[in-house]
């Protein structure tokens, strides 16, 4: 069984039925949502020669398609790919508990009784994208109110909120509902820190009532293949944001991380490592017009690997991009 990466500027992809899942970036497309599970990512696509791109995850073999709790979801042996999408205005929230908290810790319940159900119990890596990141609302900003949904999840569901956590990232959109895709396998991944930066999970209270629940990278296996997650990745030192308002040293901090935590998961490798020029990225910026200085800047850095850039928010107000990458190697061929 082979997991293969697929992106292409295409509202929709040729259908092979081998679709695991995959993702549509850009503008909303004009022409028909595949029925397999879909992450709709609705923001400008920078410096491309279309509005949309659109990434598929493809493997070979019998696969089981399922509809459960507003998940679509996809299972090839023990890998299940899913896709859940909530708007914050059917949870009621409290004054103790906004809207998107309560739609952030359902979600995350949903998903962990579906990955029961199917015996797949592990997250592997996990996309989060939700409406106004930076906003507050009920004296907590958006994005600390759902850290507290999300770890509340995992330790309602009995999973642990520190070490074996999902590589992950968590994106502002201008609007539209709490989406949330995920991947998830039968036997766990090994999670990767980076020694330049505090785990995020053991940030101070400074960063919220509860911590970030995700690891910086993570490897995972399937049969004769290894895959690398590497988490959203920022101009973070320790825990603290540096360069502030520098968008070209923020460029560089981010990928000396993304170039530390690669190193780091290549001394746990089994596959001979990754280089920083075969990774796929996905960058976000805050600013569009960040965006000439920071594709030249990640030239000189990574050379013409694959990037995908969009407009979007940061988990930080001071924060102006963010980088979040992927790469597989069948093991045994390096």
């Amino acid at each position: 069984m082979t997991l293969q990466f697929i992106s292409s500027p295409a509202t929709v992809s040729r259908e092979t039925g081998s679709e695991l899942g995959g993702a549509l970036l850009g503008e909303p497309p004009n022409g028909a949502i595949p029925a397999w599970p879909v992450q709709r990512i609705f923001a400008p696509l920078l410096g491309a020669t279309s509005t949309v791109v659109h990434e598929t995850w493809r493997i070979d073999g019998p696969i089981k398609a399922g509809h459960c709790e507003e998940i679509v979801w996809r299972k090839a042996g023990g890998l299940l790919f899913g896709v859940i999408e909530l708007d914050e205005a059917d949870f009621k929230g409290s004054p103790k508990c906004s809207s998107l908290q309560a739609a952030s810790e359902e979600a995350y319940r949903r998903i962990f009784r579906l990955l029961d159900a199917e015996q797949v119990p592990h997250l592997w890596r996990v996309w989060n994208y939700l409406a106004e990141i930076n906003l507050e609302t009920q004296g907590l900003e958006r994005y600390r109110q759902f850290n507290v949904g999300r770890q509340d999840a995992f330790l309602e569901c009995h999973r642990g909120a520190t070490g074996n956590v999902p590589a992950a990232c968590a994106i502002g959109l201008v609007g539209g509902a709490l989406s949330i895709a995920f991947m998830a396998g039968e036997a766990p991944a090994v999670p990767v820190e980076n020694p330049r930066q505090v785990s995020a999970y053991n940030y101070p209270a400074d960063y919220g009532p509860r911590s970030p629940t995700f690891s910086r990278a993570a490897l995972a296996y399937l049969p004769g293949q290894e895959l690398l997650f590497i988490s959203g990745t920022a101009s973070i030192v320790g825990h603290q944001t540096v360069h502030p308002g520098d968008v070209a040293g923020q460029c560089h901090e981010a990928m000396a991380n993304v170039a530390a935590v690669l190193a780091e998961g290549n001394r746990q490798c089994r596959s001979g490592g990754f280089g920083l020029g075969e990774l796929s990225y996905r960058v976000y910026v805050r600013q569009a017009g960040d965006f000439p200085l920071i594709r030249e800047t990640l030239v000189s850095l990574i050379g013409q690997a694959e990037v995908v850039y969009l407009q979007a928010d940061i988990c930080r107000q001071d924060l102006l991009l963010e980088i979040e990458a992927m790469a597989s190697h069948t093991l045994g061929s390096r």
